[in-house]
């Protein structure tokens, strides 16, 4: 799950970033609404969390936008409008949920959980291979019965793997979507990262196995055992 913040504030963006990454999704953050169009260009979201005062734009254009271009990602506006016409506003524009500040940290996870389950079916399976199964929403990974706990960072590596599951997933692809904007991952990071994940999945009979393809990324494949 990736996740796009547009807030002005730097304080906020610190504050809800550190609460969306420790829930095990993937954060970029933005601080106005040219840079929400550029990193909306380039990069696939499942979920929007957007303040309306920007510096540079009104949020509700950007949402306008998205439903003209027929984008439908989820959004939650984060706002200090508070006042129920402005909410009626920001649903009729097309956002999804709305939230105003000031926010219980609980509140926005249960909120964003609610509308990542009512996003297509189509466009956010559970992901499965051998008995391995990974729910995107939930962020959940079994085998079988069994949950399998993960850091998050070994959660966004493993669903990058089940996407591609009998395809290489290319070294470099790894580092750029466990990146953030903000922050950047280094080959010997992803290495440990893929060293820790199978260490956590060894116990559990997965039937699958992550091989290193030498020079050139990873391999997540069914195994017969």
């Amino acid at each position: 799950m990736r996740l796009l913040l547009v807030e002005d504030s730097a304080r906020l963006r610190d504050l809800v970033g550190e609460t969306i990454r420790a829930a095990g999704w993937r954060l970029d953050a933005v601080g106005g609404a040219g840079e929400a169009q550029d990193a909306l260009a380039s990069t696939h979201y499942d979920l929007i969390l957007l303040d309306l005062g920007l510096p540079d734009g009104d949020g509700l254009d950007l949402v306008r936008g998205l439903r003209r271009n027929r984008n439908g990602t989820p959004v939650l506006v984060l706002t200090a409008r508070g006042a129920v016409d402005e909410r009626i506003a920001g649903l009729d524009a097309g956002a999804d949920d709305y939230l105003t500040k000031p926010f219980n940290n609980g509140e926005l996870l249960a909120r964003a959980r609610a509308l990542l389950r009512r996003a297509p079916v189509s466009s956010n399976p559970v992901l499965e291979a051998g008995a391995l199964r990974f729910d995107p929403a939930t962020q959940e990974t079994r085998c079988g019965a069994e949950v399998i706990a993960l850091a998050p960072r070994e959660r966004a590596a493993l669903e990058i793997l089940l996407r591609n599951a009998g395809r290489v997933t290319p070294k470099r692809g790894l580092e750029e979507r466990l990146s953030g904007f903000d922050e950047e991952v280094s080959p010997n990071a992803i290495e440990v990262v893929l060293s820790r994940l199978r260490r956590r999945l060894a116990p559990f009979p997965t039937r699958t196995a992550i091989e290193t393809v030498r020079g050139v990324g990873y391999l997540l494949r069914e195994t017969e055992a």
